[in-house]
């Protein structure tokens, strides 16, 4: 069984006590099976940088993640992961995200109107809500004729269901008739057929209604060949962009709440630079610059709670990582939660502190002590609208409300695909003055 009951019953607490116990380079037992959790920025460099053309996205990661995303950016491999990102970019350079910038202030403005003060609500859902607006108004540009809890539904369950499925000893088939598989087969189609009318609504548009968003320049994209994008890697793309351009945002929004609610000193410095800076209007991407403690908060929020908390690889060819020579076939894994909480790299590594990110702490890091969005080619390739979409909202949001946890409610991270909280984060509104 090696430590398959362990990472079942608290994976969190089990890979930071592997680390601790076991060092910077540590073999796992998991049933049959062995992992190698790498533990040291140099070893993650190797995997994720230097050594990244012997690797591909783990067993585990595709198992997990296939049937919500197909062969999208986030689990295809080689010369057709390349073909993709090359179509893809375009959509993500600096200039075109940040023309999205007064769209979120929008949505979120739009959102915060139907808050009153005094009233308890689940801050995690909310900003699900807010962000599915913003990435279905920014990416698609359309809007959903559904309500936004009924998307946050179907994505958790589809997580758990996978998760479960992934570190399960017993693989139960997916086609046979039991309630969990009818209902992951209802809530698939639920989400596949939000994305596909998505898609078939801006095709049946045409040329009539010319749209500049990320899915125009998706279905638009030509490759070197004179090739587009199938209806199949449409779907995939426009799914990834749908889970990824919502989920990991709003989940930083939510820990960033929450920690704020628990740290009301760095809550009031938030709020005097936003006051001085911005003076109660709306924040513009240029006004990011100039709030460098609001760009701290971000750093110490996706520090403590990355929402994507491991990453996996697997080895396609023999490799040597630590002075170890591993075969073909070798998974690899590297926890940003650990990494994030290394006392060699970050004073007090529990604590949240935003100011250790003001005098230029990520520089100095070796690279794989801090990778939230992943690292080398693989790199996230949303990082530049997930941190506008942060900074925005924040901005936003902070001059005109402040949040406390309601006393007594359980804060509880739940890694499934994404770091969420198992039991929602619960706090009650209050308008500023």
């Amino acid at each position: 069984m090696g430590l398959a009951l362990h990472v079942l019953r608290d994976p969190l607490a089990t890979l930071m006590r592997v680390a601790r116990e076991y060092g910077d380079i540590v073999c796992i037992p998991v049933f049959r099976h062995y992992r190698i959790m790498l533990n040291h920025p140099d070893f993650i460099e190797q995997v994720c940088i230097l050594q990244h053309t012997k690797f591909h996205k783990s067993t585990l990661t595709k198992d997990v993640t296939q049937r919500l995303l197909g062969q999208g950016l986030l689990i295809s491999e080689g010369d057709f992961w390349r073909r993709q990102r090359r179509l893809a970019q375009p959509a993500f350079h600096r200039t075109r995200i940040a023309e999205y910038g007064s769209t979120m202030v929008e949505c979120a403005n739009t959102h915060m109107a139907r808050w009153r003060d005094g009233e308890v609500c689940d801050i995690a859902e909310e900003m699900m809500a807010m962000t599915l607006d913003i990435a279905v108004r920014t990416l698609f540009g359309t809007t959903l004729n559904v309500k936004a809890e009924e998307v946050g539904k179907s994505l958790g369950f589809l997580m758990r269901y996978s998760m479960r499925k992934a570190r399960s000893p017993i693989k139960v088939p997916e086609n046979w008739p039991t309630p969990r598989n009818r209902r992951a087969e209802r809530e698939t189609q639920f989400l596949d057929s939000l994305v596909y009318g998505i898609i078939k609504e801006r095709q049946a548009e045409g040329n009539t209604n010319p749209h500049n968003d990320l899915l125009a320049l998706l279905m638009s994209a030509m490759d070197e060949d004179g090739t587009q994008m199938t209806p199949k890697q449409l779907r995939d793309e426009t799914m990834t962009l749908f889970m990824a351009g919502h989920e990991t945002t709003a989940l930083t929004l939510s820990w960033t709440w929450y920690m704020l609610s628990e740290n009301p000193a760095v809550e009031a410095r938030l709020h005097e630079e936003l006051q001085r800076v911005l003076g109660g209007r709306a924040p513009t991407v240029a006004d990011l610059e100039r709030l460098p403690y609001l760009r701290s908060v971000v750093s110490e929020v996706l520090r403590l709670y990355p929402a994507a908390y491991i990453l996996a690889r697997t080895s396609i060819a023999p490799c040597t990582i630590g002075g170890y020579d591993f075969p073909t076939d070798t998974t690899f894994i590297m926890a940003q939660w650990v990494m994030h909480r290394d006392a060699r790299y970050f004073d007090e590594p529990e604590v949240f502190r935003p100011e250790r990110w003001m005098d230029g702490l990520e520089n100095r890091l070796p690279a794989g002590a801090y990778f939230p969005f992943g690292d080398g080619p693989r790199r996230c390739i949303g990082q530049g609208f997930a941190l506008l979409e942060l900074g925005m909202v924040i901005a936003t949001v902070a001059q005109k409300f402040r949040f406390k946890l309601v006393p007594g409610h359980r804060v509880v991270p739940d890694p499934l695909v994404t770091l969420r909280a198992k039991y929602g984060i619960r706090v009650k509104v209050h308008f500023r003055d």
